[in-house]
């Protein structure tokens, strides 16, 4: 049911998600000016010797992009839906405390500046959609009731 007005907030939840895996968070810009990106998939400090991957954050956006595009074709079941679009809200506020964490883990271990980027905004601009999409799941959902009591 691609018309529904939900299913596009789901989608475009999904699409930012899965978009934000490959886009960085933030970067730290070391004493010497270099700038090393963070994204879900790697970030690395030659100089400290770290190399560090957020497996966190990679399955928490994997996870969240898969729930997201489930909910989609789970129309008929209007309930299930909403509990799905609200755990999916668990998850992307789950992701940024997880990205707390890294930052706060990398900032100690490498001694270098952090420096966020517009990918830090995408799992919120998801979180807004998903809040839109679980309401208009409500409100379908009132509807149908109104038409079965009519009947």
């Amino acid at each position: 049911m691609i018309q529904r007005i939900q299913s596009i907030y789901l989608l475009l939840v999904t699409a930012l998600l899965t978009s934000n895996i490959f886009l960085p968070i933030a970067s730290f810009v070391d004493s010497k000016g270099v700038t090393y990106p963070l994204t879900p998939l790697h970030v690395s400090f030659p100089e400290a010797g770290l190399n560090y991957t957020p497996w966190g954050q990679l399955a928490l956006l994997i996870l969240g992009a898969l729930i997201a595009f489930a909910s989609i074709f789970l129309y008929k079941n209007r309930k299930l839906q909403i509990r799905m679009s609200v755990f999916n809200l668990l998850i992307m506020a789950g992701f940024y405390s997880v990205v707390l964490v890294s930052v706060i883990f990398l900032k100690n271990s490498s001694k270098a500046e952090l420096n966020p980027s517009f990918g830090l905004c995408l799992p919120l601009i998801a979180m807004i959609l998903n809040y839109l999409a679980i309401r208009a799941i409500r409100k379908d959902d009132e509807m149908v009731r109104a038409a079965d009591r009519i009947r």
